[in-house]
């Protein structure tokens, strides 16, 4: 008799799987009916993602991307051409996969956690504010860097001051989100329940990037990257 194959299992739904003996079990079935490769080893290794690993790798984005905005201040207070494409691509990218989608999780599903568990209140109203304030600035570093964006020296400056305010604001902000706001995910939501959250921001992940989803982010932004001759990690290497 012919048994129906086993549907495929998403790389957050493993999440519960250290939590309980009933997971392992299960786990350690679904790796008995992988195929395995020449070697040996799992032909398709799925490992679990918390919500606060998939929210932590999001920040290494707006890290690379504040990286761009840090070399576009750099050539315009140096006095050469404006990288506007460039930078209006990195602003882009904030706005799209930064302000619309991972702070919008944060808003959704992070902060009333811990509010409901009268955890960390005061830090997540400033952190709802500086989102606001966020966006804002990224308002103003879209429409300076559009095609018919303005290009004097005012225009510049004012350019460079939207741009540092950024950083200057959204370095401490997700250092205290990976440092205080996401390890106390864990005191105060359930393990089930942080399963289902992970699966959550899996669906959204796929549904507002494509199949590719944070890689594809991730590749846009090395593209920038290139663009302005700071790809290679060497460069940054200290002497």
């Amino acid at each position: 008799m012919t048994h129906p194959t086993p549907p495929a299992v998403s790389r957050r739904s493993l999440f519960a799987v250290s939590t309980t003996a009933a997971g392992a079990i299960a786990l350690s079935a679904c790796s008995r009916s992988r195929p395995k490769s020449g070697t040996g080893a799992p032909a398709d290794e799925q490992l679990p993602v918390t919500p606060a690993e998939d929210l932590m790798r999001e920040h290494g984005v707006l890290k690379r991307v504040l990286l761009v905005y840090r070399e576009g201040i750099r050539r315009l207070q140096a006095g050469e051409q404006s990288p506007a494409q460039a930078l209006n691509a990195g602003a882009g990218i904030i706005r799209s996969f930064i302000e619309d989608y991972h702070e919008h999780l944060e808003e959704q599903y992070v902060f009333p956690k811990l509010e409901q568990a009268a955890k960390l209140t005061d830090l997540t109203t400033v952190l709802r504010t500086q989102h606001q304030r966020g966006r804002m600035l990224t308002d103003r570093v879209l429409a300076a860097t559009g095609a018919a964006a303005a290009s004097d020296q005012s225009a510049r400056a004012a350019l460079v001051q939207d741009m540092s305010a950024f950083i200057r604001m959204y370095e401490p902000h997700e250092a205290r989100e990976d440092t205080v706001v996401f390890p106390a995910l864990r005191d105060v939501v359930p393990a089930g329940q942080l399963r289902d959250m992970a699966e959550t921001f899996e669906d959204e992940e796929h549904r507002r990037f494509g199949q590719a989803g944070f890689q594809g982010v991730v590749d846009k932004v090395a593209d920038i990257e290139k663009s302005l001759g700071i790809y290679d990690l060497n460069q940054f290497t200290a002497t």
